[in-house]
């Protein structure tokens, strides 16, 4: 009989029973080596011969040897279960980095990682800053980061097939301001206060689409704008220029850090609110994000951040949030 080739992936303990016998050349001693019954033994052998449509070995009552398509496929065995025993090594003496986006520098995701690492401090949990939950996910469906933050339901629906999520927190949206603006000397300042403004909120950016979107469905009606698309400031002093120059309020979230010449305000009359979601691949498995979930769940718990402010505003029918499907023509 000829060796022909498998027609599927071979289950590598059929390759170790092979390699056993192969060594051993005696069944019985084979099965003891593999803790395995000599009939169990004997079963994967037949299934791996057929299976490559070959004859293994040549059996009699006084010995077994090797046939030439045995004699073929043992080097090959052995490279196959070397890697595959080099594989669960890796994986078992040091496990996979966790790629966690947090969008931006200063956020409260920062102490949602530090909750994490205190958790599961076996595990390395990477931070990156991609700024946009759009264009994380598509890092993460590519498979160069794992889990990110922010506005799930703002994604397309055709990503968010594909994406698990967990929500996080309902969180207060503000203003950031030249500080000599006339409305900086407010506490809080009130929408209706940003009529004929024009606020920067993205626009043009296509990695933060559901920021843009969220801001054009608070602003409708209200007589504020949604400025232009404008180059993307890096950092807090290309940021104080760039205010400086346009003078352009721009939509924030409370946390937002502090920035050079400006000072941050929030959003009342009603309380706008960001809701902000942890999000990951479909299928993701990681005891790093296992951490990251628990201990998401509990700073919310703590803080209150799944408790939503009286008198505040959200997208009506908001994907992922409380009481709301996470996907389209779903119930989860």
């Amino acid at each position: 009989m000829t060796f022909s080739g498998p027609s599927h992936d071979i289950d590598p303990r059929l390759l170790r029973a092979f390699t056993a016998v192969a060594e051993e050349l005696h069944f019985t001693r084979a099965a003891a080596r593999l803790y395995v019954a000599q009939q169990a033994l004997s079963r994967d052998i037949r299934r791996l011969e057929r299976e490559l449509g070959a004859e293994l070995f040549v059996r009699t009552t006084r010995q077994v040897t090797l046939t030439p398509d045995g004699e073929r496929l043992l080097p090959y065995a052995r490279r196959v279960l070397t890697a595959h025993d080099e594989l669960g090594d890796a994986f078992r003496a040091a496990p996979r980095p966790l790629l966690v986006d947090l969008n931006t520098p200063g956020l409260a995701h920062e102490r949602i990682l530090r909750r994490a690492r205190e958790l599961a401090p076996e595990q390395e949990l990477m931070a990156r800053y991609e700024s946009g939950l759009t264009g994380a996910a598509r890092e993460i469906l590519a498979g160069r980061l794992d889990t990110s933050f922010g506005r799930y339901g703002g994604l397309a629906a055709g990503l968010r097939t594909r994406l698990d999520s967990q929500f996080v927190r309902y969180e207060r949206m503000a203003v950031i301001l030249p500080e000599d603006h006339e409305l900086a000397a407010l506490p809080e300042v009130p929408l209706d206060r940003l009529a004929g403004e024009r606020i920067y909120a993205g626009a043009g950016n296509d990695r933060t689409p559901e920021w843009t979107d969220l801001a054009g469905r608070l602003f409708a009606g209200r007589g504020i704008e949604v400025a232009a698309p404008a180059p993307l400031a890096i950092g807090p002093e290309e940021f104080r220029r760039i205010m400086a120059k346009h003078r352009n309020p721009v939509l924030a979230v409370v946390d937002f850090p502090p920035m050079p010449g400006c000072v941050l305000r929030p959003l009342v009359d009603p309380v706008p609110l960001s809701p902000v979601s942890l999000v990951w691949r479909k299928g993701l498995r990681h005891r790093g994000l296992d951490a990251l979930r628990t201990a998401a769940a509990e700073i919310a718990a703590h803080e209150g951040w799944l408790d939503r402010p009286a008198a505040s505003w959200l997208p009506e029918g908001e994907p992922g949030t409380p009481g709301q499907p996470a996907t389209p023509g779903t119930g989860e």
